[in-house]
């Protein structure tokens, strides 16, 4: 009986302490910032996984994920939402348990995966030894997963030793189907680049890159969709200067409009790139090149105002945050897309296509060449590895191409 009450006791007192961190935890969070309504979400989504861990009688000192997904699977009722919801809160809840309860935790379960081991080798390669951007690697992955992944389901085991040109072929066959050439592009580069990597490493004894097959992309199909002039000032007075929000768009805005930064390149802009004293800002490009750029008047005034005034304190040392808690940098270039979005939206103007931040950046070069810039100019200005990369923005200048057209001959051979 003794026995019984002591553990009885030992349970409570460990119950008693997940009460006090999840209660540290709201407390986190408030300081963070959250709003009060949000708050009010969080707390009754741990209070229903605290009465969980309690009916299922769990050491709170032993959870890990393996319990939180067992929570979210509780009922086929559930909605869709409100597992998204509490996928959210359980997650930022272990993060905080993890490190600042003070108390050991069990690490996240782990299970050899041979697919995640060769995929983890591999972006490893391309973030140190190619130093491709983190926005290119995002575009790999899915690919050399779904190759690795295919061939798991076929053979039951990842064996890069068995890929040969003929299953290299019948894979891409078999993904591209129904696909837009882009995407096959895409596939074909992302295969090309990993079976380089698995004969550089040793993996393979033959360098099965070259039996990936090309994709011809016709770069005279369509013109660069792009804002003119016209459009890009609409855009950018239409934005609401009033709020942080406001503020902190238009800099982004004018940073995409006169400097025709990439949308990756603003999401990494950290606090120490902005050169006030020389006037120049430091930006991240492809390939994890630092280059320098001209900080122009109105640039710089819009960038101080954000930042004096909206910028919260911070441990990021990224320029620009989110306006709802937590109050970190952007994620990536999606974040900076869906501002550009919501801004041409505000001005009532449509566009089709991907890539909306490249508007501007399409509209900065296009503007160049009418006003007879060189090709060389403008690659240097956009910073393009290659004139064949500019080369495409000669298509845009229909009144340039007027000038050199051979008037056609009429009936005789007269004009």
């Amino acid at each position: 009986m003794t026995t019984n009450t002591h553990s009885t006791s030992k349970e409570g007192a460990s119950i008693g302490w997940l009460d006090a961190q999840v209660a540290a935890f709201l407390g986190a969070l408030r300081a963070a910032g959250y709003a009060e309504p949000t708050l009010k979400k969080k707390r009754f989504v741990a209070a229903a996984f605290l009465q969980w861990v309690r009916r299922k009688r769990i050491d709170p000192h032993q959870l890990n994920e393996t319990h939180a997904a067992d929570f979210l699977t509780r009922s086929r009722r559930t909605s869709k939402n409100r597992r998204k919801r509490e996928k959210s809160v359980l997650r930022l809840l272990f993060e905080y348990l993890r490190r600042d309860s003070g108390a050991s935790f069990p690490p996240r379960p782990t299970v050899p995966d041979p697919v995640d081991d060769l995929v983890g080798r591999y972006l490893g390669y391309l973030r140190t030894v190619r130093g491709l951007a983190e926005n290119s690697i995002l575009v790999y992955t899915p690919f050399v997963r779904d190759l690795l992944t295919h061939q798991v389901s076929k053979t039951g085991k990842v064996a890069v030793g068995a890929f040969d040109a003929k299953a290299i072929r019948n894979f891409i066959l078999e993904h591209v189907r129904g696909r837009s050439g882009e995407y096959a592009r895409l596939l074909a580069t992302a295969l090309r680049s990993f079976f380089r990597y698995l004969f550089l490493c040793g993996d393979l004894s033959t360098d099965l890159s070259v039996s990936v097959p090309t994709v011809r992309k016709c770069r005279h199909a369509s013109l660069p969709v792009f804002l003119s002039p016209q459009e890009i000032d609409q855009v950018i007075s239409a934005t609401d200067r009033s709020t942080p929000t406001g503020r902190r768009d238009y800099a982004v805005l004018l940073l995409l409009a006169r400097l025709g930064l990439r949308a990756g390149e603003i999401a990494l802009l950290e606090l120490d790139d902005i050169h006030w004293r020389s006037g120049e800002i430091l930006i991240r490009g492809k390939g994890r090149v630092l280059e320098p750029l001209p900080l122009l008047a109105d640039v710089g005034a819009a960038l101080a105002q954000y930042l004096r005034q909206d910028r919260r304190v911070s441990d990021s040392r990224r320029a620009f945050q989110r306006v709802y808690p937590p109050f970190h940098g952007f994620a990536g270039p999606a974040a900076i897309g869906h501002i550009v979005r919501r801004a041409i939206s505000r001005a009532r103007i449509h566009r089709s296509g991907r890539g909306a931040a490249h508007l501007f950046r399409h509209g900065l070069a296009t503007q160049m060449i009418r006003r007879g810039a060189a090709l060389s100019e403008i690659s240097e200005v956009l910073r393009h590895r290659s004139l064949n990369t500019t080369a495409v923005y000669a298509q845009v200048s229909f009144d340039e191409l007027r000038t050199v057209a051979r008037p056609w001959p009429g009936t005789g051979g007269g004009k």
